[in-house]
């Protein structure tokens, strides 16, 4: 089954032309350069390029697998969660593909799509499995009982973890994206030069807090400018790497132990975070354990790994008309 699928959540425009688990084209448009120059995304420049970039882009996608609108079996595309303009372009373009072209339309949760990435790197990955799913907007530790069964263990109150990487990079004059540039410099961590805490909640017991951590760091450089001080960027960078690493990795291995799993799955943007793969690579080989992620390529939003998601949606029945709509936030076991 050959699908088209869609990708516009956030400040890439993609288009894949995915067959089951294999990747046949996968082409991005990326907007990082015109958002650097704010420091960060803003959602209506987003929008546009996305409404600018997405016609040549499926064409490019169609190009590069040597097809034709005509060899398309289904339309795939994210609808949630995301930036809600964002979305709103590419949820209406794949109707209106979908509505032309007479295929089925596959609606896909952003983030089942970034844990079906991994489908495309490891063949015989299967659930059920445990996935630490972190990126720029969320953070969660969910059961995948099966492609389209999850089952939320843990997530996080307030920020998430890429977005305190983002913010603390940014505070410290990084440029964007932050937390691949904090994730460059970064040295070996001094924890005495800059002791910063490692917020706690309240809530469930494998639940994180990261706007402390963010807090801190946006305090700890801003009295120093005051004081006329210099900051140790790359210690300081080293320091939140490693406390964001502790808690991610903590809350995962005590799920991991307490439901019996031994298949640990990462996913997400910052599963491409140089630490996170090397200690959760160490922790996994000392206790036994199956650890998969997926390549860089493929561990920033693209529209490969909605495709890969959208077999699994269509098998179960999901399938949307031109009713549907794009939403801005959406758990990921909505249904």
């Amino acid at each position: 089954m050959k699908i088209l699928a869609i990708e516009s959540s956030c400040d890439e425009t993609s288009v894949a032309i995915v067959e089951d688990r294999t990747v046949l084209s996968n082409v991005i448009a990326t907007q990082i350069e015109e958002h650097k120059i704010y420091g960060g995304v803003v959602p209506e420049i987003a929008s546009r390029r996305h409404a600018e970039a997405i016609s040549q882009v499926c064409e490019q996608a169609l190009l590069d697998a040597n097809l034709t609108y005509s060899d398309m079996d289904a339309v795939a595309v994210t609808f949630a969660p995301g930036l809600i303009g964002a979305l709103l372009v590419g949820v209406n373009f794949a109707k209106g593909l979908a509505l032309s072209l007479g295929v089925p339309l596959i609606p896909v949760h952003h983030l089942r799509s970034h844990i079906a990435a991994n489908y495309i790197a490891h063949p015989d990955l299967k659930p059920p499995f445990l996935c630490l799913l972190v990126s720029g907007g969320n953070t969660v530790i969910a059961e995948v009982t099966d492609y389209t069964k999850f089952n939320i263990l843990g997530g996080t109150q307030d920020d998430a973890a890429g977005e305190c990487f983002d913010k603390t990079a940014r505070c410290m004059g990084l440029p964007y994206p932050g937390g691949v540039n904090l994730d460059k410099i970064a040295t070996v961590a001094d924890t005495k030069k800059y002791p910063l805490p490692y917020p706690k909640v309240s809530t469930g017991k494998y639940d994180f807090s990261f706007s402390g951590l963010k807090t801190a760091v946006l305090n700890l450089v801003h009295n120093a400018n005051q004081k006329g001080e210099e900051v140790d960027v790359p210690v300081v960078c080293a320091t939140v790497r490693q406390r964001v690493c502790d808690m991610l990795l903590k809350n995962t291995f005590a799920a991991a132990e307490e439901f019996g799993y031994k298949k640990i799955v990462l996913a997400g943007g910052v599963s491409a975070n140089s630490e996170l793969r090397e200690r959760f690579s160490k922790e996994c080989e000392k206790r036994g354990l199956s650890l998969y992620y997926p390549p860089l390529k493929y561990c920033g939003d693209n529209a490969a790994m909605v495709g890969a998601q959208a077999i699994h949606e269509y098998l179960d029945g999901n399938t949307g008309d031109s009713s549907l709509n794009a939403t801005a936030t959406l758990p990921i076991n909505y249904r």
